[in-house]
């Protein structure tokens, strides 16, 4: 088992406003308002509002003539955040010889919405885009506000609650090990929640197989 880091950073780009990304990193673009492109080894992609890019190598990022907020999730080796004041970062260990994939998705709830008590099978950082959350776990109770982030170890069980009267919806980024590329990895801990309706749904957008970064420091 090896140390790594996983790191949230909230990117606010002007207009034309560039971002120079350093190799050394596993990362997840996720643009959440605006638009903007990404040049890495020798391509381009161009996102528009909420849609998302993943790569590992050095990459140049350029906002759209909106500008752009950007939510840039890092897979780092060794156990700090590298560059900069992250938003939140958290410590994950991961077999290095193990095989992963690295998802993204969104997650929305009508109001009202729960996610009954469940688990996830791996790591991962949650960032609130609208709404509210109210987030049980560990014995404790956080309640987030857009823009707000939190970690998720995976095996220790969740409870989350929305906003009773608007839409909410969170980005995250998660850890998973390979089986689960294209499966859902919750898993409800209390039988009477089995067959409860559940109104949350999902969009993914990268659900792709991870390579870990160099051997950690």
């Amino acid at each position: 088992m090896a140390g790594y880091t996983l790191q949230l950073f909230t990117d606010r780009l002007a207009p034309g406003g560039t971002l120079a990304l350093p190799a050394g990193a596993v990362r997840v673009l996720y643009v959440a308002e605006g638009g903007a492109s990404i040049a890495a080894a020798d391509t381009v992609a161009c996102l528009a509002a909420n849609s998302a890019w993943h790569g590992a190598t050095a990459a140049a990022l350029t906002a759209g003539a909106q500008g752009a907020r950007v939510l840039r999730y890092e897979l780092v080796a060794g156990g700090t955040a590298r560059d900069g004041e992250a938003t939140l970062a958290a410590a994950v260990t991961l077999d290095a010889a193990g095989n992963y994939l690295m998802r993204c998705d969104r997650v929305e709830f009508p109001p009202g919405g729960v996610a009954y008590t469940h688990t996830h099978q791996g790591p991962g950082i949650r960032c609130l885009q609208q709404g509210k959350i109210r987030i049980d776990t560990a014995g404790a109770s956080h309640t987030h506000a857009p823009g707000e982030a939190w970690f998720e170890s995976g095996p220790d069980p969740v409870f989350a609650a929305g906003a009773a009267d608007a839409d909410t919806a969170f980005v995250r980024v998660m850890i998973l090990p390979s089986i689960y590329l294209g499966r859902s990895s919750i898993r409800y801990m209390l039988a009477e929640d089995q067959d409860k309706p559940k109104r949350q749904s999902y969009q993914i957008f990268i659900d792709a197989a991870l390579a870990l970064p160099g051997a950690p420091a």
